[in-house]
Order: C-alpha cells, then structure tokens, then sequence
C-alpha cells in the first residue's frame, strides 16, 4: 500500500492526539450527536454530507432532514438492494464499507500495522489465551471506515457468538497518518473484540474506537461503549442457551462515528482474493477471500436467535 507522505504537520496532529483529553471529548461529541435541537443537528448532517460527499441515494430514508439526532444520520440503514452479497457460498464477505487498511498472514503472532510498525495478536485479543492460539499463523483484514462510509458492521461469515470482550484504551484517529505515526495503534485504542465459532471455524471481528467514536455496540448486546471509567476489561462468555447464531451479510454491530474493522481467521481457512490489495475500497457483502474446501461446516444457516431490527 502506498501511504501518504509523511509531513511535518502530520506529526504535530498525532503529537496533539497525546496532549488531548480523547475520553473527554468522545464523551462531549456523545451527546452533541444526538442532540434532538433540529437547528443544531439539521446543520452537522448537511455539513457531513456536503465536506464528505455523502450519498443518500443508497440511504433507506434519503431525506437527511429526517433524521431526529445526528447520530440516527450517521448509523443510517441503507435500501437492502444497495448492498447485495457476493452469490458464491464460499464467498468471505467484507463487514463493512470503507479502504482495505492491510491483509494477510498472521506471523509470529504479529500482524502488519504500516512499514516499520506492527501489533501482537496476544495484546490485540487482551491476553485471551484460549483465542489466540486459535488464529496464530492465521490470516486478517483490516477495514478503514472514514465519516463517508456506512458505518453498520456486518458478518463475514454466518457464525455463532462464544464470547466478547471489552478493552477500554485510548481513542487515537485511525486514518492512514495515525497508522504510520502511533506505534501498536490498534492495541492501545479501545476496542470490543467479538469472537465466534462459524462456518470456517473460529473467527474474530473486533471493532477498534478512534477519536470521537466513544460508543460502539453489537446487536446481542447493544452499547457495550462508553462504559464506567473504571470497569477495567470486561468479558462475556455465552453459553448454548444464550446463544446468538447470525447470517452470512448480517448486521452484528455498530459504530457511533466512524473507526476500524480487524477480521481474524485460523490457519488455513481463508484465501484472500488475489485482485484485492491494500488501499482498495470496499462494501458491505464484497467478496474479499474464499473459505477453504475443506474447512467449510456446511451450507446450511443456523436458527437465528430472534432479535430486533433497529432502522
């Protein structure tokens, strides 16, 4: 992938990223964006749409006026033919719309962040054992979201929630200066890692915050973000009878503002799309690898644990 140049200013922005109360203001941006003052919200929704050009023909309410808080706007459903999965039933589907940050193998236990800066697998999954073993040597995706995208996350594969994590941490941007600037970026911001057994075995979808994304939050769950400053890292096991078993292309979660995706597979169980390189853009239900022959569980989906549908 070819990066932005680095420049003087740029450092200066992530040097800031230190010196800022990052909770503080993902706590004020909170509530502003879902201020019901329709002046006020009316102004930030064509604001966002004329700086990043948003579509709203793709939206499933096009009328940005509509929309009761700035929040609503930015979570917005799109029209269900807007997004239309990949047909194969190999297909592993990207879970969101926005850039292919990185892909590839898992080595050592480390995976590549930007030239001259990767993470830890152990660090990234917070020290979970048990997990980690499953993906070491695996394979990953990073999905870059901007304030652009759609910013509702879906499954890649049909899978069924095991377990989630919660890792409060800082809330540094995401974009393609911070990934080259900040060391162990994706380790040090919070994230809520969501881990499934699926059709290609063991599978991780994590959503990492960044700054103003104070909040995020899973279907089965809802916000699991912002949480009591002191509540530490949480986790959740869920057993059969708690189970949520989701679909291929299924919503499972969400971001308030706009972050980052990492996709975790085992050894061996994907192949990434040879057309597909860092820097490319992405959609919801593209094909972006295949599951191997012979990890595939079946083609049959799950009975789906009823849950509601937000719009």
């Amino acid at each position: 992938m070819t990066h932005q140049p680095l420049r003087w200013y740029h450092r200066l922005f992530i040097g800031l990223h230190y010196l800022i109360p990052q909770h503080a203001l993902a706590a004020v941006m909170y509530r502003l964006t879902r201020t019901r003052w329709q002046p006020f919200k009316d102004l930030m929704i064509r604001l966002v749409i004329r700086i990043y050009r948003v579509d709203m023909d793709q939206a499933l309410e096009p009328d940005p006026r509509a929309y009761p808080t700035f929040n609503s706007f930015f979570t917005r459903a799109l029209r269900p033919e807007a997004r239309p999965p990949a047909a194969e039933p190999d297909a592993v589907l990207s879970p969101a719309d926005g850039t292919l940050s990185q892909a590839g193998r898992i080595v050592d236990g480390r995976l590549f962040q930007a030239k001259g800066q990767e993470y830890s697998l152990d660090e990234l999954l917070a020290g979970d054992a048990d997990w980690t073993s499953h993906f070491q040597e695996g394979t990953f995706y990073t999905v870059y979201l901007s304030p652009r995208d759609y910013h509702r996350v879906h499954m890649p594969l049909r899978g069924t929630i095991k377990g989630m994590i919660h890792v409060p941490g800082k809330l540094f941007s995401v974009n393609d200066i911070s990934v080259q600037l900040v060391p162990r970026l994706f380790t040090r911001n919070e994230r809520v890692v969501c881990l499934f057994e699926g059709e290609a075995g063991p599978m991780a979808v994590i959503l990492v915050g960044a700054i103003f994304v104070g909040s995020m939050e899973t279907v089965w769950a809802g916000e699991v973000t912002p949480s009591p400053p002191a509540a530490g890292i949480r986790t959740w096991r869920y057993e059969q009878g708690e189970a949520v078993n989701l679909g291929k292309g299924e919503e499972m979660g969400r971001f308030n503002m706009g972050s980052t995706v990492i996709l975790l597979f085992p050894a061996g169980a994907v192949t990434q799309d040879t057309g597909l390189a860092a820097g490319d853009p992405v959609q919801v239900g593209q094909r972006i690898g295949r599951v191997r022959a012979e990890r595939r569980r079946g083609d049959a989906e799950p009975p789906k644990r009823n849950i509601p549908a937000t719009p």
